[in-house]
């Protein structure tokens, strides 16, 4: 029988799977970056297919690097990309990192401070918001890992990613969008059994999926002739067919049940022994727990205290610990473990240890009691902090989590403090969901409620609401932002009672995403810091203009924060300030938008964009060049408002924040609706849904779409979907709120459905009535529920909104369902008030046609044809039968089905009720011979859309529609035609 006890076990199948790998591994040295996981049960082999892969890999000339995670040991966010980052950097130079890293290093030194040790003299990075932050780490990383792998093939192997930190799948699902064109290959292994749909790597898993470069091999155990195979290779054992079927079937062909057989084979020499399967364990822990009382009583001690540290531990973490041995004898102990390859220790590491599978150290950990494993954790914590000394806040994530394991019996005062550390540090590296298990058990300890609003009590307790605040702050949902502030001010409060002047400005600076028209503290913080600092300081400068963004934010003064962004434009300008003067201008431009002061907003935001060559502040950047957007949008500028979506854009790409993201593309989708740019519209609304954090505004324009089209079902499942959503949301002036109010109404006009009117007007109304609600929301609100009026001939309520909304003629809700002007012709015609109908209803046709919003012309010409065959005044049915023309016209071009068939059913009735015969000869229309002259002045199709504000695949319709009515084959035909009737 060989020694298989000291040798390297033989690999044995896997050649489907290895086929697979290769072939992923093959297309990203060709420059087909992959990210590849490797599934499979406890045992299964995916450690040792992997190292099989790596060592492919490296004999293709690609360079290998490995990270493990590890089960609630305490390690940092990132952990397993920390390991193998840090080892590309200790093997680099100095002048390659410079090369790979670029700009990027600073930012990557924030997680390795080796990098500041390889590049001494890097520059703190520009401080961003916690998205964009969390942002400029995940591209930068990206950015190196292509550029190291330009000249070398670069694969990472991740271990074990269903202990992953939810910051390090992130990053994984960051990474594999970015290397899709490099020569890097990310390969994850996981026990698939622990991953149910609860599982933080479950969500990865589905957002991976749907990247094309991403792959799955999944390992099973090994078939029979393997199993044969394996144990003849590894143990010199050739198994009968009875044995086989015994061995397969009991150890289900997993490869570490399989190899601790063999290993307990050599020990015990069963082999030789006859029936040697009458005893074969019934599992693998089985099999691990056999083979580990195997080992002399002082060595299954020693392992049992080195499994409670962790899956790697070292010398000087295992030595204060055991009593009666001096570090030479435990150093000796370990020898036995490591020749029965129960651990094995680093390559050029001295003294540092590693269990050779994680089934070992949960086999040990697991044969404790509970009383012992908190014992064990408690002289561990106080072990480790001796070690580590004066640097024990750099492992505070692991004295945490010793601490925390100790349990009441340690105390809670280490806990609190190593939480506190711990959580800060993970917030400085953007990894908030684990900054907030820190803070929440820094506070369960401290015995304080997490949604309390009682004001902290000490600095400790400050430290922890603060450190909880800023987690709520970067992780909430939009609408529950204002739980994140209640927090805030809980330590405000002992910040400012303290004096701690400080910690008092930098809760009142915490940043959160616009919160229109919600009641929060934070103008309330951040006037009472303002009372804190010198008054004509830099700190009171920033503070005035935060001051002026929440107040104009909460709608309640909106005069006090116009003067108080005077305030601060004009101490930014004094100081010279330029970074708080472009904020300043952004800022106001947002507040302006939520007032509906169009012109203000256009002045502002521009001003904030030409300061861009200047300042490098990508927040800034975005919120300014998005109001310029906003602006053009809802005047109805054509004419640059997709070089302002277009800049808006790249903007939001580069900052990296989902809200600013998901706004761009929401802009974009809102200006294609109006345009009925039905796919694109489509398109930016699923891009919105899956990847942006304001789901609701995607829903309202995709719902009015689906319904525009004729698409019930699927709008109607849409508004169920966007109900049920805000169902969920705080009721408020917010547009999470008040979004079904803009979307229900407007597709009712096409559906004819109104079960849902009582719930949405009740919303609207609950939301224009609060003391909080900003001209923004309100007029979404009311547009909603004057179309409700509309539809349900309530003359009186009609009155109500029609007078609310007179002073926003001219423009339309951003949502682009219905523009003001035509939404007042409605209201005035429900009131019984024609001409004035009839006024706004060419308001609206001018402003449609100005702006190319297509469908919204469409509907203009139908209302007012209704309006003019129910007036019928002279010239009027002869009007309305050109409007529902270019009407029909517009409808069949766009495809809107219900409006299709709304103005045939029209013009059918006219028919037969006599319609009038045409004033023009040959059945021409109007508007075919508004267009008949244009042609015989020798203009092209765009140049009559031009003049007409019409497309111009909407003026070669009426061109068609000329040549068949007139017989004419061609324009200069068409022409002669039109002179020759006296048509010009």
């Amino acid at each position: 029988m060989t020694n298989s006890g000291q040798t390297a076990r033989i690999f044995v199948g896997r050649e489907r799977e290895m086929a697979e790998l290769m072939a992923f591994l093959d297309s990203s040295m060709a420059g087909q970056g992959r990210l590849v996981m490797l599934a499979g049960e406890p045992g299964i082999g995916k450690t040792r297919t992997a190292t099989e892969l790596a060592a492919k890999a490296q004999d293709q000339g690609a360079q290998v690097y490995w990270g493990w995670c590890y089960e609630g040991e305490g390690a940092p966010p990132y952990w397993p990309w920390i390991q193998s980052i840090r080892s590309y950097v200790r093997n680099a130079t100095a002048a390659q990192l410079e090369a790979e890293m670029g700009s990027n290093a600073a930012a990557i030194a924030t997680l390795l401070p080796e990098v500041h040790v390889k590049l001494p003299g890097l520059g703190t990075p520009p401080e961003l918001e916690p998205e964009q932050a969390r942002f400029r780490l995940f591209d930068s990383i990206a950015e190196f890992l292509k550029n190291a792998s330009a000249t070398t093939p670069l694969v990472i192997v991740l271990e074990d990613l269903h202990w992953a930190d939810r910051s390090s799948l992130m990053l994984c699902e960051f990474i594999s969008r970015e290397i899709a064109a490099s020569k890097v290959m990310l390969l994850g292994t996981y026990r698939d059994v622990e991953v149910d749909r609860s599982h933080p790597l479950s969500q990865t898993l589905g957002a991976l999926i749907r990247e094309p470069n991403f792959g799955r091999v999944q390992l099973g155990g090994l078939e029979p002739s393997e199993v044969r195979r394996f144990v003849e290779l590894n143990a010199g054992v050739t198994l009968t067919q009875s044995n086989l079927e015994i061995v397969h079937t009991r150890t289900e062909g997993n490869p570490l049940f399989l190899n601790e057989l063999v290993r307990l084979l050599d020990e015990e020499d069963a082999a030789a022994s006859g029936d040697w399967t009458t005893s074969l364990p019934e599992g693998v822990r089985d099999v691990i727990g056999r083979r580990l009382h195997r080992l002399s009583e002082k060595c299954y001690e020693i392992l049992t205290v080195a499994a409670v540290v962790g899956r790697e531990f070292t010398l000087g973490q295992l030595t204060p610990l055991i009593d009666d041995l001096d570090e030479q004898q435990v150093l000796e102990v370990l020898d036995g473990a490591l020749s029965a390859r129960i651990i094995e220790g680093f390559p050029r590491i001295l003294g540092r240890y590693r269990f050779s599978h994680s089934l070992v150290q949960e086999t040990l950990a697991e044969e404790l009691s509970t009383n012992r494993r908190v014992r064990l954790h408690a002289q561990i914590a106080e072990a480790l902090e001796q070690l580590y000394a004066g640097d024990a806040d750099d492992h505070a994530a692991e004295l945490a989590h010793h601490y925390f394991e100790a349990g009441v019996g340690a105390g809670s005062e280490k806990l609190v403090q190593y939480s506190i550390l711990a959580g800060e540090q993970a917030l400085a590296s953007f990894a908030w969901e684990e900054a907030g298990g820190h803070f929440t058990r820094g506070l369960e300890a401290k015995q304080i409620s997490l949604t309390g609003s009682e004001s902290a009590i000490d600095f400790e307790e400050a430290r922890l609401l603060f450190g909880f605040g800023r987690v709520q702050s970067s992780t909430l949902p939009r609408f529950r932002l204002y739980e994140a502030v209640k927090t805030l001010r809980r330590a405000f409060d002992y910040f400012e009672k303290a004096g701690d002047v400080a910690n008092s400005v930098a809760v009142a600076e915490q940043y959160l995403p616009p919160l229109t028209g919600q009641a929060t503290d934070m103008a309330y913080i951040v006037g009472r810091a303002l009372e804190l600092v010198p008054e004509y300081s830099n700190e009171a400068a920033r503070l005035w203009c935060s001051y002026a963004r929440w107040k104009g934010l909460e709608g309640a003064d909106h005069k006090e924060s116009m003067a108080s962004f005077d305030r601060a434009l004009e101490m930014a300008q004094s100081q010279g300030d330029l970074e708080l003067e472009m904020k300043t201008y952004s800022a106001r431009a947002q507040m302006e938008a939520f007032h509906l002061n169009l012109q203000e907003v256009l002045d502002n935001s521009q001003k904030a964009t030409l300061m861009i060559p200047k300042v490098d502040n990508p927040l800034n950047e975005v919120v300014g060049r998005f109001f310029v957007a906003f602006a053009l949008v809802t005047m109805g500028n054509p004419d640059e408002v997709e070089h302002a979506l277009a800049a808006n854009l790249e903007s939001a790409q580069k900052l990296g924040d989902r809200y600013w993201l998901g706004i761009a593309y929401w802009g974009y989708a809102c200006l294609s609706l109006l345009r009925g740019d039905w796919d694109d519209c489509l398109g930016y609304c699923e891009i919105g849904l899956r990847e942006a954090s304001i789901s609701h505004q995607f829903l309202v324009p995709k719902a009015i779409l689906e319904h525009q089209l004729g698409n019930f079902e699927q709008g109607k499942s849409t508004l169920e979907t966007l109900i049920d959503l805000v169902g969920s949301t705080k009721p408020g002036p917010s547009m999470e709120f008040v979004s079904p109010a803009i979307a229900y109404p407007a597709t009712a006009q096409n559906s004819g459905a109104s079960e849902w009117f009582n719930l949405v007007q009740g919303r609207a109304e609950a939301a224009i009535a609060s003391p909080t609600c900003t001209p923004f929301i309100a007029n979404f609100a009311r547009s909603g529920l004057g179309l409700m009026a509309v539809q349900r001939h309530d003359s009186e309520y009609a009155r109500r909104i029609y007078d609310d909304l007179i002073p926003y003629r001219g423009t339309v809700p951003m949502t682009g369902h219905i523009t003001i002007d035509r939404l007042l012709g409605l209201l005035a015609n429900t009131m019984e008030d024609p001409d004035s109908a009839a006024d706004h209803f060419e308001d609206a046709l001018g402003f449609c046609r100005k702006a190319g919003y297509r469908p919204e012309s469409a509907w203009t010409c139908a209302d007012y044809a209704d309006l003019l065959l129910n007036r019928n005044g002279p010239g009027d049915r002869e009007r309305a039968a050109a409007l529902l023309d270019e009407s029909l016209s517009l409808a069949t071009e766009l495809a809107m089905g219900p409006l299709m068939e709304k103005v045939a059913t029209v013009q059918r009735q006219m028919g037969a009720s006599g319609k009038a015969a045409s004033a023009y000869p040959d059945g021409l229309t109007q508007r075919e011979v508004d267009v008949l002259q244009l042609i015989a002045s020798g203009r092209t199709n765009q140049e009559i859309g031009d003049e007409l504000f019409i497309s111009a695949r909407t003026v070669a319709n009426h061109v068609a529609n000329i040549f068949s009515k007139t017989g004419a084959a061609n324009r200069a035909e068409a022409a002669t035609y039109a002179s020759r009737n006296g048509l010009v």
